[in-house]
């Protein structure tokens, strides 16, 4: 008889890899994360440097000892999709790979247990039962991570609560506490090093609150802000930062699709806690694909909307010369996307950038819902500006889901008047005839004067390098087409196969390119 082995330090290390940030944030940001879950309204957080000791508490509703027992199974988790933000421990379970041991204290009613948990091979990890340390007072779960580093930057207080303060900003912000009221009744306080930090209040020349409201419905189901400073912000500042339940996902222009003019002096924050349904496995993601996808590119297509209008507002918009450009790069993308479709059968991992639906985007049926009913109480997005009320905005590029061409204002008046068959979700577009829409490939420029590479791919969209000199020489040669081809391939190769297979993806995509010229000349003709 056969038997599994698990390599739990592989296991882990590919957990690890999920997530972007350091593996120092992701325990610590997990570890929050799942606290908050339990219904924790007090996280006390003590760096111990001596002992290369950080030790995390909540007065949350702790874990029976069977919870404790389940706690320690890697593939085990009692989170219900779209309640929380955490994911299955992995906060404790990562730090397995940090640390010498992690203990575990919980107490909950007359139940009060503790265990120490060591990653010891890559094939061992065991655990076992401990008298409880007393790291727990009436309530709530603590854990105590042993660090092998005794330098580690979880032992340093100003670390801690810079974490904290940037992966949790809804929470240190009274703006956001009326959202944020229904999920945590108490004010949530942190606590380092026996010191509660104080929120934080919003400090720039000029604010602009924004909300995003279901349609037919005035309380808003999303909230946040933007700010625009006279200086430069700092990098890790910058951008549309979006949370659920308090805990930032997103962060930055490259998620949102659009760019203002002066993209280093706006920020801002937008909460929208119904997106905790769209989450993926991990909790570090938004889902783009079925119907959990919808909710997201739905909410993502409303929130551009308002920031575009503000930035209208604001005068901070693309010269008409940038706005032009945009319009000419559209038939480019239609014939890439063309490309695309055809090399997918050959390249499978391209094809997340060419998924088509039939019909559009604009309805998307409920699946495993009773008839007539709508889980999401989502029947269309619409957006306002609570503080400055201005005209329409250009039409902001959408990225991974966009329509070719925008909506007029009948259509929109139609949108408002349509009625939407039960059990199905309406998507912000129009109400008129179905276009066609898509997961595609967006095409975008950006100056990166430091920058070596001509071109990178964000989300669904190529970046191309304005201030690259190869671009410049292109423009000059009135070789751009050529030069844009050139850079989607380049960018795409990294995603499309393994770094010794970039020539040939590249002379094969570049091939594709030459050909469809002469696949369009014979359409036309065809159509004339």
């Amino acid at each position: 008889m056969g038997e599994t082995r698990v390599d739990i330090e592989h296991l882990l290390e590919d957990l690890r890899d999920a997530y972007p940030g350091a593996l120092e944030e992701t325990i610590l940001t997990e570890i929050v994360a799942n606290s908050l879950d339990s219904g924790a309204s007090h996280i006390r957080l003590t760096a111990d440097v001596a002992h290369s000791t950080l030790t995390i508490a909540d007065d949350g509703c702790g874990m029976r000892r069977r919870d404790l027992v389940r706690y320690h199974d890697l593939a085990t988790s009692s989170k219900s999709r779209g309640q929380g933000i955490g994911f299955a421990g992995v906060g404790i379970k990562l730090g397995l790979l940090a640390c010498k041991e992690v203990i575990t204290e919980s107490r909950r009613g007359k139940e009060h247990v503790a265990s120490r948990w060591l990653l010891a091979a890559r094939h061992r990890a065991p655990w076992k039962w401990i008298p409880p340390p007393g790291l727990v007072e009436s309530h709530g779960t603590a854990v105590q991570l042993q660090l092998h580093n005794a330098l580690s930057p979880l032992l340093d207080e100003g670390y801690l609560e810079a974490v904290l303060r940037r992966q949790f900003q809804p929470l240190f912000e009274s703006g956001f506490d009326e959202i944020l009221s229904s999920h945590y009744p108490k004010r949530i306080l942190f606590e380092v090093g026996g010191r509660v930090l104080e929120g934080q209040r919003i400090r720039a020349e000029e604010v602009a609150r924004l909300a995003v409201c279901l349609a037919r419905k005035r309380k808003p189901s999303a909230v946040g802000y933007l700010l625009r400073t006279e200086a430069s912000l700092p990098e890790d500042k910058r951008g549309v930062a979006i949370s659920t339940f308090g805990k930032v996902i997103k962060h930055g222009w490259d998620w949102l699709g659009i760019t203002p003019a002066t993209p280093d002096r706006i920020a801002g924050v937008v909460e929208v806690p119904a997106l905790a349904a769209a989450l993926t496995l991990n909790k570090g993601d938004f889902v783009r694909v079925g119907v959990r996808g919808a909710l997201y590119l739905s909410y993502r297509k409303a929130i551009q909307e308002a920031v575009a209008k503000q930035f209208a507002a604001w005068g901070d918009v693309r010269p008409a010369a940038d706005q032009a450009r945009r319009r000419s790069l559209r038939p480019l993308e239609r014939d890439l996307a063309t490309m695309l479709v055809e090399m997918a059968e050959e390249f499978p991992l391209l094809s997340s950038l060419v998924e088509k639906r039939a019909g559009g985007q604009k309805r998307l049926p409920i699946g495993g819902e009773a008839a007539g009913e709508d889980p999401h109480g989502f029947v269309a997005a619409t957006t306002r500006a609570t503080e400055q009320e201005s005209g329409a905005a250009e039409p902001a590029e959408l990225g991974a889901a966009s329509s070719d061409e925008p909506m007029t204002d009948s259509e929109e008046q139609q949108l408002e008047e349509r009625q939407v068959p039960p059990g199905e979700v309406m998507l912000p577009g129009t109400g008129g005839r179905a276009r066609s829409m898509r997961y595609g490939l967006g095409i975008r420029f950006e100056h990166h004067a430091d920058d070596v590479e001509l071109a990178r791919l964000v989300e669904s969209s190529v970046v191309i390098n304005e201030a690259h000199p190869t671009y410049r020489r292109a423009v000059a040669s009135r070789s751009e087409g050529y030069h844009i081809a050139l850079c989607v391939a380049l960018a795409l190769a990294r995603l499309a196969v393994e770094p010794k297979e970039e020539h040939l993806f590249v002379t094969a995509f570049m091939t594709r390119w030459g050909e469809a010229l002469d696949s369009s000349t014979r359409r036309v003709r065809k159509r004339r």
